[in-house]
């Protein structure tokens, strides 16, 4: 087997967004550092955002007075009733701005109004783009500041420094086209490797199997790593669930706020401006202006259960000149082709008639309209005492950074937060590195040794196991990736809150789906991998296990229904600010297994209302 060795000064995982952000600041900082990026698939079309967006979703415009970083973090706290690290959030905030300025400059087409010459707005955060070319044009500067770039590399496990297990040394893993298996050592890492899917079952099955809303191939390695390293994690409770147009996932944002389209139940009631069914339940935070995502999305729910459904999309209405016309088309040809095929196949003119929207699957996420992912150090200049514990950004891993889907509890960052998040990380890394300048990485090459022969195992076993299959698929000797996935499916869409149990669960469902999580973690030391390919399979279904356990585990801590639309435990149907508005802080221990979970204050440090 052939072994490859990487050095760097500064190792960025993941070339999405963050990725591609932390790679050229931490070049503008760092000029003389090695600077490598590992990346799953091709740095020019990866992340969330590869197939391209319509619209950036985070522009304060402070440049023209329309929005304040004060205004930005209400906004956010509000719509993730209450539970938001408003130090990262102002972070962002202060900087977002300045990275679409960027962007524009590498050639990122924004809309501009022709009179004033403002960008033209979607809704208050957002801004139009022609964005099919949008992640090429921000992958060019990354390419450009990187030393290395190494693709089609999955990255399976951090590695820990041999003298200081709580100093980040690297990472392992390997190339998906050859085989070979790559040691990176680094001094400072930064994980941009994305969020979470098919972590649930999703609604697309048989043949429409693999499409979801968000990326496929976001497999929860921005949760896993850390995890497994022992890094401390926040909100990973949280789960977003999206309301997008039926089957093809297209997005309604733009429908919604710069085609003024309605949605309504089946009887043509508009359902979402309710605020009296939320107020049981929810007190105060039924008023908030506006009404948050999650009860957006419950107030549907609602009208689904009580059959008064489809939920329908009035596109007729709103595509009623020729310029909005091709403003909606170009929603989907930019970011969601599927959905604009979806209309042909099924003789569907959004001219003519309306179109379904639906709830999607849960999706764990930490840079969208949630904030799942890795405990991390705040700025100097915002962060009280508890949030801050040396450079920003950096986990509770001494030289370990997040960003972007990695960095938890700053929600509504989407492409151009995690970008601009992913520089505050890069930066940062650099600072590090600075302040450690004789700082030398340790590997211990026991744990390399036994991290390569995991890696390769399912390899092994499928050769051991194959010529015991006499008919189909199955085998008594080993599990195919894709079998252990959709066992990991229906044990989170059954007991861990999916569309199965209408995003309901309780302490009873969660205690059987983490015995079942627990059969299933068995069985993963079994799984067979015919080649390279499902390798990576392999190692991605690892991923997922690694972060679904944590979302079982956080959700039966936190005993309340904190985001009705997104999930509900049925046992504790109210939101219960008296106990339970503070962040839950997990840390797992690999050498013993167990897990700690805690409860950390939630600072107001901005005065925001």
């Amino acid at each position: 087997m052939q072994v490859r060795n990487v050095e760097s000064d500064v190792l960025i995982i993941g070339g999405g967004m963050a990725g591609c952000g932390a790679a050229y600041e931490a070049r503008t900082w760092g000029k003389d550092l090695k600077i490598v990026i590992a990346e799953k698939a091709n740095i020019d079309r990866s992340g969330a955002v590869a197939m391209g967006l319509s619209a950036i979703n985070t522009y304060l415009g402070m440049r023209w007075g329309e929005n304040t970083p004060e205004d930005f973090v209400n906004y956010v706290k509000g719509d993730l009733m209450g539970l938001v690290r408003e130090d990262l959030v102002y972070d962002v905030a202060r900087h977002v701005d300045s990275s679409v300025h960027l962007l524009e400059e590498w050639g990122l087409p924004i809309m501009k109004d022709e009179k004033t010459g403002k960008y033209v707005r979607e809704g208050k955060w957002q801004i139009l783009i022609h964005g099919e070319s949008y992640k090429p044009i921000v992958a060019e500067a990354a390419k450009k500041a990187a030393s290395e770039i190494v693709s089609r590399v999955m990255i399976t496990h951090l590695i820990t420094d041999s003298q200081d297990k709580n100093r980040i040394a690297g990472a392992v893993g390997f190339d998906v086209r050859d085989g070979s298996f790559i040691i990176f050592k680094a001094k400072a890492v930064v994980l941009a490797s994305g969020g979470a899917t098919h972590i649930f079952r999703p609604r697309s099955v048989g043949e429409g199997w693999g499409r979801t809303w968000y990326s496929p191939w976001s497999t929860g390695s921005g949760y896993a790593l850390p995890i497994e390293a022992g890094a401390k994690m926040v909100q990973m409770e949280i789960r977003l669930v999206p309301t997008r147009f039926k089957d093809g996932y297209g997005p309604v944002g733009s429908w919604f706020l710069y085609l003024k389209s309605k949605a309504t139940n089946v009887n043509g009631e508009t359902y979402d401006t309710n605020r009296d069914r939320l107020r049981a339940n929810y007190g105060a935070y039924a008023d908030a202006k506006p009404m948050p995502t999650c009860m957006r999305n419950h107030l549907m729910m609602e009208e689904i259960k009580e059959g008064r459904s489809p939920i329908l999309m009035h596109t007729q209405d709103a595509l009623d000149t020729r310029e909005k016309e091709e403003a909606g088309w170009e929603d989907f040809l930019d970011m969601t082709v599927s959905q604009a095929m979806l209309w042909a196949s099924q003789n569907t003119d959004p001219k003519e008639r309306w179109s379904e929207l639906v709830p999607t699957e849960p999706y764990i996420m930490g840079s969208h309209a949630v904030n799942a992912g890795a405990w991390v150090s705040g700025p100097e200049d915002l962060a009280p005492e508890e949030y801050q514990w040396g450079w920003n950004r950096m986990t509770t891993i001494a030289g370990l950074f997040a960003a972007g889907d990695a960095a938890g509890g700053a929600g509504h960052k989407f492409s151009s937060g995690s970008f601009a998040e992913g520089r505050i990380a890069g930066k940062a890394a650099v600072k590090f590195l600075h302040d450690n300048s004789g700082l030398r990485t340790n590997l211990d090459k026991e744990v390399i040794e036994a991290r390569k022969n995991e890696i390769f195992q399912p390899l092994e076993n499928y050769q051991l196991g194959k010529q015991f299959i006499t008919r189909g698929s199955v085998s008594p000797y080993y599990l195919y990736p894709n079998q252990g996935l959709k066992r990991l499916e229906k044990i989170m869409d059954e007991y861990g809150g999916g569309i199965t149990s209408f995003y309901s669960t309780n302490s009873t469902g969660l205690g059987r789906g983490m015995e079942l999580l627990d059969m299933l973690k068995e069985d993963l030391s079994l799984l067979g991998a015919e080649d390279l390919h499902q390798l990576q399979r392999a190692w991605e279904l690892n991923h997922r296990v690694i972060t679904a356990e944590s979302v079982m585990r956080h959700t039966l801590f936190r005993e309340e229904t904190r985001w009705p639309g997104y999930y509900y435990r049925t046992d504790h149907p109210k939101i219960d600010d008296a106990n339970w508005k503070v962040f839950v802080v997990s840390k797992f221990d690999r050498n013993s297994g167990n897990w700690s979970l805690e409860k950390v204050p939630v600072y107001n440090i901005l005065r925001t209302e």
